[in-house]
């Protein structure tokens, strides 16, 4: 019998499956090693799914079944990955004990604060662009909600991939802005998972920075258009 946290990832694992099928990717669930390239032979990828030249190795984990083992595998997993143009590798972790927040959570970053912040994500990037995909990324989810909260949008909880489909669902956040955040939420969970990355740059940084700029501007663009 499959204990609730492998049906939690199964479920997460399906969902995004979907996600994929609808950008035009071709899914293959838990594929045999027969199917397999030669430098995964060894593995067994929960999912990949393929768009012409691009390849995407997938893992979907709950945090209850990140361990020392597990960890060293998907690290294994992703050096292997990253060493293969047109492949990348995606770990996604679903929480099984993720809470339902109430829209406004307490004492998230105001404007004036995600501003000033900014100027320390690019400073940080010239020499740490690592620590500042982290923080910069904190900036994004702080303006997310902000502008969830200026448009009304009630929000369920507060996970980053949730507020960034509920936001592009709503139509605040454009699709290319949304193909931005998607990649650096996978550099970011990759980081902050404790897996190296070889896609991380100062011009990484500077996307996320960008695009929190853009997202800001926009909680304004009613008062400017008056």
């Amino acid at each position: 019998m499959a204990t609730p946290t492998a049906n939690i990832e199964r479920a997460r694992l399906l969902k995004l499956a979907d996600e994929y099928r609808d950008k035009g990717y071709a899914v293959s669930f838990h594929p045999i090693p027969e199917d397999l390239p030669d430098f995964l032979r060894s593995y067994r990828p929960d999912m990949i799914v393929r768009r012409g030249e691009e390849a995407v190795v997938i893992e979907v984990k709950s945090r209850s079944s990140l361990n020392s083992s597990s960890t060293q595998y998907l690290r294994n997993l992703a050096q292997a990955v990253e060493q293969h143009p047109g492949w990348r590798f995606e770990l996604v972790v679903t929480n099984p004990d993720e809470t339902t927040y109430s829209q406004k959570a307490e004492g998230s970053f105001q404007e004036h604060e995600i501003r000033s912040r900014l100027k320390v994500a690019k400073q940080l990037s010239e020499q740490h662009p690592e620590s500042a995909i982290l923080y910069s990324w904190s900036l994004v989810e702080a303006t997310l909600r902000l502008i969830a909260e200026k448009e009304e949008i009630s929000l369920q909880r507060f996970d980053p991939l949730y507020l960034v489909k509920r936001l592009t669902t709503e139509g605040v956040i454009s699709r290319s802005e949304y193909q931005i955040l998607m990649n650096a939420l996978s550099l970011r969970n990759a980081i902050a998972h404790g897996f190296k990355t070889a896609q991380i740059t100062q011009n990484s940084v500077y996307e996320v920075i960008e695009i929190t700029e853009q997202l800001l501007k926009a909680l304004h663009s009613d008062e400017e258009a008056n």
